[in-house]
Formats: C-alpha cells, sequence, structure tokens
C-alpha cells in the first residue's frame, strides 16, 4: 500500500473517517486492511490511522497479517454472538471510540450498515468518487513486483496451452504413422482439432491452464478458450470441439494466491492455414497493439492511447466504437484497463479515460470481430514509468502454431 498517496486522496473528506464492511472479495477492503478475512468485517480509516474490527476466531491472525495502525475484536465490545441489532450497536460503538462521529462509506458499501448507522446517529457519506479505488490505482514497487509475478505464472499457463493446441493433430488429415487408422474416420467432423485421438476441447484447454496455474502458486475462477464463431464475443469463455484454420482466442487472467493480484494476458493462435481475412486482423491487432503503447506516458491519457489503437483500425477501414457506436463487429471494446487486486480497475484506456501516471499498471488488447470471420486479440500487460513504460510481458507474439 502507498500510505502517503492513500492520506492524500482521503484527505478532502468531509466526514471524519472512511468505513468499509466487506470481506476480501472486496479489493478496497483487502489494499485499507491488508488482511485476508474470508467474512465481513469492518476496517476504519481516522485520522491518519487504519482500525480494524474482526470476529474472535479471526483476532490472532489478523494481529498478524492486517497493516492496520490497531486490530480489535468484538468482544473488546461485548459482543461475539448476538443479533443484528446488538451487532449493529458494536458497530456504531467501534466508530465513536476514534472519535469518528461521521464516516464516508464506497459506493457498493452496504446499504444495512449505513442505515444501522445513521440510525444510532452517526452521519454516513456515499464516496461517489472511490477514493480507495483512485489509491490503489497507483502502484508501488513492491505491488508491480507482484503483478509480474503473476504474470509469470501466467505465461506458464499460456505455454501449457499452446502446446497442447499445436501439437493437436487434424480430424481428416494423416495422423502420426502408427499404423491405426484414422480416428476421425465417420466418427469426428474432419478439421476438427485432436489430442490422444479425442476431440481438442475449450474445456480440456482450460483444465491444462488451470492446472499450469495452480503449480505456479496461481489459480482463476474462469477464462476464455473460444474458438471460431465462439471468439468473435470478446467475453464468450468458449466451449465444445476447436477447429483447424479458425482463430482462437486464449485470454488468461490468474490471480497469486499468496499476494492477491492479478496478472492478464490474450494471444491468438491458428492451427493450420487461417484466411486471407484472419491474418489481415492479425497483422492490424498487432500494428494497434504497438501504436497503443507507443502512445503510453506519463501524461498521456487513456484516451489518447484508445485512439492510437482505433486509428489502425479505422485507417484500414474496420468498424469502431468510436466511428460508430452502434456497430457489433469490428473493434467493439475499449483498449484496456488497469490491473492489481482486482483484474479490471482504474485506469480505463477508452474515450474519457484518465491521465495516466507512473504506477499505473495497464493491459492494452486491441481486438476485431465478426461472427462470420471469428475474432482476434493481442493482450499485453506493461507498467507506466518516468520516462514512457515498460512492457513485462514476454510472450511472444504468434498467430500460426503447430
Amino acid at each position: 500500500m502507498n500510505r502517503a498517496r492513500l492520506d492524500d486522496r482521503l484527505a478532502d473528506l468531509e466526514t471524519d473517517g472512511y468505513l468499509i464492511d466487506a470481506s476480501q472479495d472486496d479489493a478496497n477492503q483487502l489494499y485499507l486492511s491488508g488482511f485476508t478475512g474470508p467474512d465481513p468485517f469492518l476496517t476504519l480509516y481516522a485520522d491518519g490511522e487504519i482500525h480494524v474490527l474482526v470476529g474472535g476466531l479471526e483476532y490472532g491472525r489478523a494481529k498478524k497479517e492486517a497493516t492496520a495502525d490497531a486490530v480489535e475484536r468484538h468482544a473488546d465490545y461485548d459482543y461475539e454472538y448476538g443479533g443484528r441489532e446488538e451487532r449493529n450497536d458494536m458497530y456504531a460503538a467501534f466508530v465513536r471510540d476514534k472519535g469518528v462521529e461521521s464516516v464516508s462509506m464506497p459506493p457498493r458499501g452496504p446499504v444495512g450498515t449505513a442505515d444501522a448507522l445513521r440510525e444510532r446517529g452517526v452521519e454516513v457519506a456515499v464516496d461517489a468518487d472511490d477514493r480507495i479505488r483512485e489509491a490503489r490505482a497507483v502502484k508501488t514497487d513492491e505491488e508491480v513486483d507482484a503483478i509480474r509475478e503473476a504474470q509469470r505464472a501466467n505465461e506458464a499457463a499460456m505455454r501449457a496451452a499452446e502446446e497442447l493446441i499445436a501439437g493437436a493433430d487434424v480430424a481428416g488429415e494423416d495422423v502420426p504413422a502408427d499404423g491405426e487408422d484414422d480416428p476421425a474416420d465417420g466418427e469426428i467432423e474432419p478439421g476438427t482439432l485432436l489430442h490422444d485421438g479425442e476431440p481438442l476441447t475449450s474445456e480440456r484447454v482450460t483444465e491444462e491452464i488451470e492446472v499450469t496455474l495452480l503449480r505456479h502458486g496461481c489459480a482463476l475462477d474462469q477464462t476464455i478458450v473460444a474458438g471460431g464463431a465462439q471468439a468473435a464475443d470478446p467475453h464468450d469463455r468458449g466451449s465444445g470441439a476447436l477447429r483447424a484454420n479458425e482463430a482462437i482466442i486464449i485470454d488468461i487472467f490468474p490471480r497469486s494466491k499468496a499476494t492477491k493480484y492479478n496478472a492478464d494476458m490474450t494471444r491468438t493462435f491458428c492451427v493450420g492455414e487461417p484466411s486471407e481475412r484472419l491474418r489481415e486482423w492479425y497483422d492490424l491487432t498487432e500494428r494497434a497493439l504497438d501504436a497503443a503503447l507507443d502512445a503510453v506516458e506519463p501524461g498521456a491519457t487513456g484516451e489518447d492511447v484508445h485512439a492510437a489503437a482505433c486509428e489502425v483500425y479505422e485507417d484500414a477501414g474496420e468498424p469502431t466504437f468510436r466511428t460508430d457506436p452502434e456497430t457489433e463487429t469490428g473493434f467493439i471494446h475499449s483498449t484496456g484497463h488497469g490491473v492489481g487486486l482486482d483484474v479490471h480497475e482504474s485506469p480505463r484506456l477508452a474515450s474519457g479515460g484518465e491521465e495516466l501516471e507512473p504506477g499505473h499498471v495497464i493491459t492494452v488488447e486491441p481486438g476485431l470481430y465478426d461472427p462470420d470471420v471469428g475474432g482476434v486479440r493481442i493482450e499485453d500487460i506493461a507498467v507506466v514509468t518516468e520516462e514512457g513504460y515498460e512492457n513485462f510481458t514476454e510472450y511472444p507474439i504468434e498467430f500460426v502454431v503447430g
């Protein structure tokens, strides 16, 4: 955590403190408290200090792990097992014990907690600017290193996925000479990718990705392995058999189990001979990636970076949201986003995107989509530096594999 930046972002609050009621799944809570509590708990920032309130079960671990100035437990307020009203009485007492009569809460904070505090005379204001989210957008060197480490795991998983795809046979073509008949004859549609004689599916590739990430200390809830027409939907997770001569988008966004920081990377592969249209799209997307990265520097805005990618596509006659906000084909998403404790956070590389600062970790991910053609996306991850940027994606960019 960058405590100086946090203090700066919260300095203009018109309330006495800042309160979060959430579990570790809320990135603002994890950032402010430094504690991986699986159940909701309170964190209060007041007078430059961070106070955490947890149940007795978590008290010992919170004292060791939390990056707070003080950790208290429910028993300190004569509460451990009681009803809702008693719990809310405890919350109000915890806040007032720090000399706080008014608090700000995040825009997604629990309405029940806010209303209960108001009923007990504590003023509650909504922090519509989400100041803690703003504070954590600029990373310390330690945070950048944590994301870099997650990216190395990401690349190991991408390598495992690519090797599985590149090593596949193609139904209807000659398989390795072993004296056996083609396993696809009469059973599997020609052009289907095969692994050990069975169709290679998105699910099988996803499994390989997840197992590899676990071996490298990372995990993810879901990933994208989408081929053919499925790849034309940027968020289609992909399912079923993969095919030769079609683009296969693989987008992996793992989270380190130790640090809780994320990484993000996308590559597009093809086994066989992609269409001329797909090759053109891939070349354009690689150019858009380079153009967008060239625009990354302190003082540039997310809109500037997005515009650089859009211009490559627009000059080639491809639709973008800038030229046609209602288009359903072409470049139909932003150029990128921040990455940290959330896989999608500030800043935005999009129209209206904010100014870039040293310490922003961002993805750059241009792409083109059309159900009649498929989809192509390439995504790198980089950190904004004083001089420009450092791209810490080491994975090669290659379309045709196998």
